[in-house]
């Protein structure tokens, strides 16, 4: 007695390339089939472009705010002063503290702080900014400033001047060697009441952090120079952490408490950006689950294309099994038909997918020239360029999902064949 054909043996396979290639007179769909194709095809170019862009959009939108601002900030639960009945939040003894947090394992530096926001002018301008005040050492560790996307003059300077952000400059139309004015309301105390304070500064520096909103605002001074300018003369605001681990900063809370004493309270990066990323994870949840229905709709296509090519080929599926193919023979000749075509559909919509990731720059100037105009705006999105970042495992998802769906669906018309009857296939012919 011959032994039974293993399953996926070479005629099977022959049989269902017979069956793609067949013209539509030979009772083949193949235009059904290239239709089938271009749509996992396309769909699977979305959801990778899709995930790439997600991806590069938030790393470059966290890899902007943890470049220029502080990781963990450290500061006073606050005093009243008994004598004005003023609350004070300051820090008198910020070198101790800072040396204190040095310390904690983890911690890649910490440096005090005078913070304050004033009215910036020059000429005719006037903008609102923050001013940190800072030491040139501590600058020029912070790396989306000593290190920034463009940059005018040089952080050596520092000391003598002002460095600002380069939407400030904008705003102000100044450059490097110009002198700007900052506006404190309360500034000078006098018998006669608090009068503004008014100090003019030269720029030294102008840097672009990569993140638009950060730099239409923010602006750096020397830390003595901050404390005179906003009445913290021997005090510091706050202790500007960075740790190098950002993403496990909670971890380090306890620890970091600890260190900086009594009455200290933390706020985290993931605390001032925690509606934003929220919004980054429902977006991700969101977009993964409409692609999905994108590649499930693709992948029905399939399945049209399957029951006429069943429908069609009743006749030659009797034939077939008068002469002894088994059910199960039938069945894997229209699988193979089916996750043939989601496999090759897949394939190509990988090749088109990690190609736009990757050269998604050219691509995107290509689309703003075509448009004749300024596409991104930084102001609404944050950022001054389209990222993207290609990641292994967001390609093997797409992967996964295309082939799982192109494989399940193709079953059932994969059954339906292998059930027809061979008389009634041939009687109906």
């Amino acid at each position: 007695m011959a032994a039974a054909p293993k399953p996926f043996s070479r005629f099977e396979w022959l049989i269902a390339w017979r069956y793609l290639r067949a013209r539509r007179s030979e009772g083949g769909v193949s235009t059904m089939t290239w239709i089938s194709l271009i749509g996992i095809t396309l769909a699977v170019f979305a959801l990778i472009a899709t995930l790439a862009v997600r991806e590069g959009f938030r790393a470059e939108f966290v890899d902007a705010i943890l470049g220029s601002n502080a990781h963990v900030t450290v500061y006073s639960a606050g005093t009243v002063d008994p004598t004005t009945g003023r609350f004070d939040r300051s820090i008198p003894e910020f070198n101790d503290m800072a040396e204190r947090v040095r310390g904690v394992d983890g911690v890649i530096r910490a440096a005090p702080l005078v913070k304050g926001q004033v009215m910036a002018n020059a000429r005719e301008a006037n903008t609102g900014v923050e001013v940190m005040g800072i030491s040139p050492e501590d600058l020029a560790t912070i790396p989306r400033v000593a290190d920034p996307e463009t940059s005018l003059g040089s952080l050596a300077d520092f000391a003598g001047g002002i460095a600002l952000g380069s939407g400030v400059a904008r705003e102000l139309n100044v450059s490097v060697g110009d002198r700007v004015r900052l506006i404190l309301p309360n500034g000078n105390k006098t018998a006669f009441g608090t009068t503004p304070r008014i100090n003019a500064y030269e720029v030294v520096y102008i840097f672009t952090t990569g993140r638009y909103h950060t730099d239409l605002i923010r602006a750096y001074l020397p830390f003595e120079e901050a404390q005179s300018f906003f009445n913290r003369e021997g005090r510091a605001d706050e202790i500007e952490v960075m740790v190098e681990e950002p993403e496990a900063v909670e971890g380090m809370s306890l620890a970091l408490i600890n260190a900086a004493g009594e009455r200290s309270l933390l706020w985290t990066w993931k605390d001032s950006q925690s509606g934003f990323l929220r919004a980054l994870d429902v977006e991700d949840n969101v977009m993964f689950i409409i692609l999905s229905i994108l590649v499930l709709i693709a992948a029905m296509n399939i399945v049209s294309g399957l029951i006429m090519l069943v429908k069609n080929k009743g006749r030659d599926i009797g034939i077939l099994r008068t002469m002894g193919l088994t059910e199960g023979s039938i069945m894997r000749v229209f699988f193979i038909c089916g996750a043939f075509t989601g496999a090759i559909g897949t394939a190509f919509g990988v090749i088109l997918g990690c190609l736009f990731a990757i050269y998604i720059d050219p691509i995107f100037s290509f689309v703003n020239v075509a448009m004749g105009g300024e596409i991104w705006d930084p102001s609404i999105r944050g950022i001054y360029h389209l990222p993207a970042e290609l990641r292994g495992v967001d390609v093997m998802k797409a992967v996964a999902l295309s082939l799982g769906l192109s494989f399940i669906v193709t079953i059932f018309p994969a059954r339906k064949a292998a059930r027809m009857n061979p008389v009634e296939a041939l009687r109906r012919e």
